[in-house]
């Protein structure tokens, strides 16, 4: 396992971060595996020397956190040996409190989250998306305030667009508070409208790069030659990814299945390799919910690709909306 600072900050994280939504209640979503059945995985990833988790309060209502919690504290001698992040913003309850970054719903949710997690400390704190109806100056402040409380060591950010990252940013920095070292965005073969603005911006400010879905939920990870797309559980039951992604991006999916044939690799593989070989990206977040999603993860480390492979794949991308959201 290859280990990075997370952007500028002192933080060390392994180059493959473990995404733990998959992990939690099936009662959530179809695909979502049980504590038992993700502990082989989970188990697999320590072994591997993977020390990045990363889950939120979101995935499956708390449960996942729970699972998280558990499986690391079983698998870790010590607290400092793994780094764990979480999120909050979505909703967690039916009132109009239980939802966004205003301070009331950030200070709650931060103490039900290091309950869920059975730890005293949060590694990473993320706001899991931008909320217009909360002022950032409210939201940076009450995340200050975990940061010095010790309930937190770092802040991070998701999906946004870049110039509500460089406000927040601009604003903490202004006032003293804790900034933003990290930034979980929408990056990967098939969307790679971060490299106009976010990547630039995160690269100049020294933020590093933690992108989900790096395998467009699944879509680079099997040739298939209409817009149907693998054929699985979440994909049947996945209607995130119908906005994403569109037949356009077939082209792209062949350039990937065609350089994994040229060099005996596996799709995901090479999907994950180029990721890894982009500016300021530190560790995609990988769900897995078969060990060989994990191994392919691990083995993407290993591969090289030449300045003419990459440009192979990058040719036949055609531009998409800029998604703020995701």
């Amino acid at each position: 396992m290859e280990y990075v600072k997370l952007g500028a900050s002192g933080l060390s994280v392994s180059r493959i971060c473990l995404g733990m939504m998959s992990y939690g209640d099936s009662k959530w979503r179809q695909w979502v595996l049980d504590e038992e059945q993700a502990e082989p995985i989970v188990r697999s990833a320590v072994e591997a020397g993977i020390i990045f988790y990363d889950t939120a309060d979101m995935y499956s209502l708390g449960a996942s956190e729970s699972v998280t919690g558990r499986l690391l504290g079983k698998f870790f001698r010590q607290r400092d040996d793994y780094v764990v992040a979480t999120k909050a913003y979505s909703p967690m309850g039916e009132g109009p409190n239980d939802r966004g970054l205003s301070r009331k719903h950030l200070l709650s949710s931060v103490d039900n989250s290091l309950r869920r997690l059975g730890t005293d400390h949060i590694d990473l704190y993320q706001i899991h998306r931008w909320d217009d109806g909360t002022p950032i100056e409210e939201t940076l402040a009450a995340l200050h305030e975990m940061v010095r409380a010790g309930k937190v060591r770092y802040i991070g950010a998701s999906s946004m667009f870049a110039w509500q990252f460089a406000k927040a940013q601009y604003i903490a920095r202004r006032a003293g508070w804790t900034q933003f070292i990290s930034m979980q965005n929408h990056y990967n073969l098939l969307y790679r409208e971060e490299e106009r603005e976010m990547i630039p911006l995160c690269q100049d400010l020294g933020v590093g790069l933690i992108p989900w879905s790096p395998l467009a939920r699944g879509l680079l990870t099997r040739w298939h030659s209409d817009e149907s797309g693998p054929d699985t559980v979440r994909s049947r039951t996945d209607r995130i990814a119908d906005d994403l992604y569109d037949v356009v991006d077939l082209d792209v999916i062949k350039a990937v299945h065609d350089l994994a044939q040229a060099r005996d690799e596996s799709m995901a593989r090479i999907a994950l390799a180029w990721l890894l070989h982009k500016p300021a990206v530190a560790a995609p977040i990988v769900g897995a919910t078969r060990i060989e999603h994990l191994a392919d993860a691990i083995a993407a480390l290993d591969i090289r690709l030449s300045a003419d492979e990459l440009a192979a794949l990058e040719a036949p991308y055609r531009p998409h909306p800029v998604r703020g959201h995701g």
